[in-house]
């Protein structure tokens, strides 16, 4: 990967080793060793599933602190469209909106604006036909970082313009800086995120080689520091700036509706992205066009820094959408005009983090062990030996990171060699492992 920059992190004190982030990771990155998970950094794609899975909130996201703002002489808010969901009772967004000023910002930037020009310019790449299809979206940087890791076939599909939050902090630090005179090193622009995801991609960009944005709010810690604000607002600022189709972002779909086409395919939940992406890969969705991809259940409302329900943030969402106009942002000129400020600056390439050798011989004698060695292993799957499956555990003992003896099941079989079928030894045995035909301890005395 570019960076081993992560805001997915682990307290240790809090975790038991329970394999429940290992099982779902979606690419392997964790292994559980000596009583505590452990995360594989250069496999990490930061999309939060163990965050949302962990019982013993073990697993956490890194975001900035509001105390950043002091850093800087003027600050900007980049509220995400997601966040409007969070609020109950909320038909104008510009209480949010004003809010957020109260709190220490001195102006807001809308993601839902950006989102709606990038909307017109997906519009326009389609039309072009420049891209295989299906294009794929890259507004979930998680989505984007899976491709990378898992279907690099895939690179090359993935549309290469810049996110929405992208385009709003370049968009708000320029303005800011023409309305106040002031230095753009001078300009905070904080963007609030509903996922972990968006702050690992404003630290380590992936497509262009700079990000604009100064620091990422968690969406729930600014959420509790608003509530009581949004209450003592009796006229809010008329600030908002977008419409239906750049709010209609927040949620699975939103995006592909905004390019007023029936041939997409939308898809959220980081399971059915990789489904997907399998069925694009043996190329059998070819007539799609576009597919949009979010890992998060039901798009960016189902973050796991967000507070709300994602379902009654959705419902929330299309709630306020009656009283807004269909849309307020447009590209500037037409489509014949230099678009380059709205693409990466460089192209998407596979992160080789799940290569075993560089020498290809080398590496083909690897993949030979490996088989050899999950052909041997009882395929339980069961996590006992601290590798998500039987498969994860042959690689790692073939990397050196784990022995054989580590999974459960070939060590119990080594020692019931050794011992026989001793009734004492069996009563040791988890109750899953024994043999049936074995009786323990406790039976053999009863008889």
């Amino acid at each position: 990967m570019d960076s081993t920059f992560h805001s997915v992190t682990l307290d240790e004190d809090k975790c038991r080793g329970c394999i429940n982030c290992m099982k779902r990771c979606p690419t392997e990155a964790i292994r559980v060793r000596g009583g505590k998970a452990k995360i594989i950094a250069e496999r990490c794609i930061d999309c939060g599933e163990c965050i949302r899975l962990c019982p013993h909130r073990a697993k956490k996201a890194y975001t900035d602190s509001l105390d950043e703002l002091g850093r800087f002489k003027y600050n900007v808010a980049l509220p995400s469209p997601s966040f409007y969901g969070q609020f109950n009772h909320l038909e104008d967004v510009n209480y949010v909106l004003t809010a957020l000023l109260r709190i220490g910002f001195n102006e807001v930037y809308e993601v839902a604006a950006s989102a709606e020009i990038i909307s017109q310019l997906t519009r326009e790449v389609l039309r072009n036909g420049s891209l295989p299809r299906p294009v794929i979206s890259s507004a979930c940087p998680a989505v984007v970082r899976l491709i990378r890791v898992r279907f690099p076939s895939l690179c090359g599909n993935v549309l290469p313009v810049l996110a929405p939050v992208d385009l709003s902090a370049r968009r708000a630090r320029a303005k800011a800086a023409a309305k106040t005179g002031l230095s753009p090193a001078d300009i905070g622009v904080f963007f609030i995120s509903p996922c972990p995801a968006k702050v690992t991609a404003a630290r380590s960009p992936i497509g262009h080689s700079r990000s604009d944005i100064d620091g990422v709010l968690s969406s729930g810690d600014i959420y509790l520091k608003l509530i009581k604000e949004i209450k003592r607002i009796e006229r809010p600022e008329p600030l908002c700036t977008s419409g239906i189709l750049g709010i209609g972002w927040a949620s699975s779909g939103g995006e592909s509706a905004g390019l007023l086409d029936e041939k997409y395919l939308a898809a959220d939940g980081i399971e059915n992205v990789i489904k997907v992406l399998e069925e694009v890969e043996d190329d059998k969705l070819g007539h799609i066009g576009f597919i949009e991809l979010n890992a998060c259940v039901g798009g960016c409302v189902g973050g796991v820094l967000n507070v709300e329900n994602p379902f009654v943030a959705k419902a929330r969402i299309l709630s306020l959408r009656k009283y807004m106009p269909v849309s307020q942002n447009r590209l500037p000129g037409s489509d014949e005009e230099d678009r380059s400020e709205y693409y990466w600056d460089k192209p998407l390439e596979y992160a080789p983090v799940m290569i075993l050798d560089e020498d290809m011989d080398a590496a083909l004698l690897k993949m030979r062990r490996i088989e050899d060695i999950t052909q041997s292993l009882p395929g339980l799957d069961c996590g006992s030996c601290g590798a998500p499956s039987c498969r994860a555990f042959a690689e790692d003992v073939v990397r050196g990171i784990a022995g054989e003896n580590d999974c459960v099941l070939l060590y119990k079989e080594q020692i019931m060699k050794l011992v026989g079928e001793n009734a004492a030894f069996s009563n040791l045995i988890p109750a899953p492992f024994r043999n049936p035909a074995a009786k323990t301890a406790k039976e053999d005395k009863k008889e």
